[in-house]
């Protein structure tokens, strides 16, 4: 069946942990008639948490897609929408969710406004280019604040929000909504579980403070759409809601404006109107740009694809999970058609993959379908060779999408299996989880005989540590969690030569490189167009045929090899240019094996003469705590090396903001909960990578 992409939709739910995110989800699949009963996520029955993890804590740990049609204007329509979680530790489920949507509604709490992870997700958004409607969340909450919240996304966020509804009160006081477009107010029956909803005329006292908050709406829908203009300035109240509906469609496609909309999800009040938010503002996939690649074959050329069936096929596989019934890759179809049974390219690889079935999903159910066409998200069963960012295309017209940004893992803890039969089975485990989550990463040191587990924070690990005893059934000890430090050059170091000769008889090796090495920024290595890799740009500089060109990609491989095991502490080495000037080799002996070793050695040589140095991470802790308590938190934070970058005062609470080094971190939840008798919270998130104090560097190279 061809489906109309009119009337799809492609949309995320993402915000700070604890906004509502799920809350939310769960009434979306209650309204449109994909569940029967709304599941709650504090009582352990939110359809879109359900791995035992999930229930258990309340949270959502894996981004869950779900299919479901709404009924509005007289069309049903279609939306695929993923559920992700807000914890930082999991950020590269919102990463890889948003790579493949096209649009996404953002959730505020309606007391805090804008949170520290609200702003990773916007960043997250912004580098994908991904429209967004707002949706400020639990005005029933005492202390929400419709005002504050709004202005928070435009002072903290730098986005140009537009209010289209307004709260009709707050807290325990809040009723139903207005809306601005058609200015009238709506009301949700509570004992229909706010399935039937109520028009009825605006409450004379929030009349005028509806009819200031519209003037601004028409406003600023004028200036989206220039053909409103002569007509605001001659009559704004000719204006229809169909053309502001119009204008603001436009703005937010263009990523111009974000329209804002409020409610209780708890109370079941405004998601309906939320939902019509999507399909009136939110681009279907023929609205978004046409999606860029490159010809795998022929270096540098950009190839596009529409996104129509006709098109050649195109897919990005986002996700990948392991269960009873087989490995499920989870994609996103871009143009063209896939009927089951196909026959596909793995252009990343170089490797055809076959897609024995393929499924719409809903949570941890699935739905058989014959074939999926452009603009649709699906999961398939088959691939053999696939993992998360790689592209899947027709064989005969091959291209290769943007893949997937994944961050660098700041935590690690050592591993090791109870028995010997856990040993291989442990092996098979990491392997697997690492597949379905690349954020995940693990090595074994064969100098310690040690395996250590690398991830995104404590409660990532833990999370790992459990699926492999919990699911798995591996036993396994596990290590205290180590900050994964970086090392750097400061200086720099010219004419640093690498030397490989080795002669044992017959014919031997020889490889002979001359390089410099100098720091560099990741923003320094875009401006001047250098490609960085994990960290270290290479450019080639050889003229004169010093090294034959067939050698120069070995020496690129041993410098990068090097790079990744470390000249200090064995920490990868990240922010270094290295450029290759010189050298030379010998007609016989010269082999790509010692091009690359002679690459290892100049650049260990090169970084130890450019004085090498230790970077630690660095998290923006963000901590809020009743005013009393602002003099201990602080000094606590100041003995833990932290800098304190704001503070704000909201009411009676004092939100802080600070940097602080992650190794001084571990346990500090249950430390702020003993400095401020329980009363005040934290969250943090990696922020950046900064030089340590040479005293501490000390002390931790020597406990490595």
């Amino acid at each position: 069946m061809t489906v109309d992409l009119e009337r799809v939709r492609n949309i995320g739910i993402c915000a700070h942990i604890d906004a509502g995110k799920t809350t939310v989800t769960e009434r979306v699949l209650f309204y449109t008639g994909r569940s029967y009963k709304i599941g709650e996520v504090h009582e352990g029955t939110a359809t879109m948490d359900f791995l035992a993890e999930e229930q258990e804590r309340g949270i959502t740990i894996q981004a869950a897609a779900t299919t479901c049609p709404w009924e509005y204007n007289g069309h049903t329509y279609t939306i695929n929408l993923i559920d992700t979680p807000g914890h930082v530790d999991f950020t590269i489920e919102v990463e890889r969710s948003l790579r493949v949507l096209d649009g996404a509604v953002a959730i505020f709490d309606g007391k805090e406004g804008v949170e520290a992870q609200s702003e990773t997700v916007w960043r997250q958004a912004d580098r994908y280019e991904v429209p967004r409607i707002c949706f400020i969340n639990k005005m029933d909450k005492i202390g929400a604040d419709f005002e504050f919240s709004f202005k928070s996304i435009r002072e903290r966020l730098g986005a140009h929000p537009i209010a289209v509804q307004l709260p009709i009160g707050s807290g325990n006081d809040f009723e139903g909504i207005i809306d601005l477009v058609e200015m009238k107010a709506y009301y949700f029956d509570a004992g229909e579980m706010g399935a039937i909803v109520e028009q009825r005329p605006i409450p004379e006292e929030l009349v005028e403070t509806a009819t200031l908050w519209r003037h601004q709406l028409v406003e600023q829908a004028a200036d989206l759409d220039e053909s409103l203009t002569e007509q605001y300035i001659e009559d704004e109240y000719s204006i229809k809601p169909e053309q502001i509906k119009a204008a603001l469609r436009i703005g937010t496609r263009e990523l111009r404006c974000t329209p804002v909309f409020c409610g209780a999800a708890l109370k079941n009040i405004g998601i309906q109107r939320v939902l019509n938010g999507v399909i009136d503002y939110l681009p279907n996939p023929t609205e978004v740009k046409e999606i860029q690649g490159i010809h795998p074959r022929k270096e540098g050329e950009i190839v596009t694809r529409p996104p129509s069936e006709d098109a050649p096929f195109s897919a990005l596989v986002f996700k990948v999970v392991s269960d009873t019934h087989g490995e499920l890759s989870y994609m996103r179809v871009y143009s063209g058609k896939l009927t089951k049974g196909t026959r596909l390219l793995n252009s990343n690889v170089n490797k055809k993959e076959n897609v024995s079935r393929i499924f719409e999903m809903h949570a941890k159910d699935r739905q058989p379908l014959d074939s999926v066409g452009a603009g649709q998200i699906v999961a398939v069963i088959g691939l053999k060779h696939s993992a998360t960012g790689d592209t899947l295309c027709d064989i005969d017209k091959p291209i290769i999408l943007e893949r997937i940004h994944f961050p660098d893992p700041v935590i690690t803890m050592s591993i090791e299996p109870q028995t010997n039969d856990d040993k291989k089975k442990l092996s098979d485990a990491m392997a697997v989880i690492h597949r379905e989550d690349p954020s995940f990463q693990f090595s074994f040191n064969e100098e310690t005989g040690e395996t250590v587990i690398a991830g995104m924070g404590e409660l990532h690990l833990e999370i790992v540590k459990n699926k492999l005893m919990r699911d798995r059934k591996i036993a396994v000890n596990v290590g205290t969690p180590r900050v994964s430090y970086r090392e750097t050059v400061t200086g720099a170091a010219n004419d640093v030569r690498g030397k490989f000769v080795k002669q044992t008889g017959g014919r031997g090796q020889f490889g002979d490189v001359v390089i410099n090495v100098r720091h560099i920024t990741k923003d320094e290595a875009a401006e001047q167009e250098i490609q960085m890799v994990d960290g270290v740009a290479f450019v080639d500089k050889i003229s004169g045929g010093a090294i034959p060109r067939e050698y120069i990609p070995s020496v690129r491989t041993g410098i990068r090899n090097a790079a990744k095991s470390g000249i200090l502490g064995g920490y990868p080495v990240v922010n270094i240019l290295v450029e290759l000037v010189d050298g030379s080799h010998h007609e016989v002996d010269s082999s790509q094996i010692a091009f690359e070793q002679a690459g290892a050695l100049a650049f260990r040589e090169g970084c130890t003469r450019a004085r090498i140095a230790l970077l630690e991470p660095i998290m923006k802790v963000v901590i809020l705590t009743p005013d009393e308590y602002f003099g201990p938190v602080s000094g606590d934070l100041a003995s833990r090396r932290g800098q304190i970058v704001e503070t704000d005062l909201r009411g009676n609470l004092r939100v802080i903001t600070a940097d602080v080094p992650l190794s001084e971190m571990f346990g500090y939840t249950t430390i702020l909960r003993g400095i401020t008798q329980g009363r005040a919270s934290s969250s943090m998130e990696p922020s950046k990578y900064r030089l340590m104090p040479d005293r501490l560097r000390d002390e931790i190279l020597a406990r490595t």
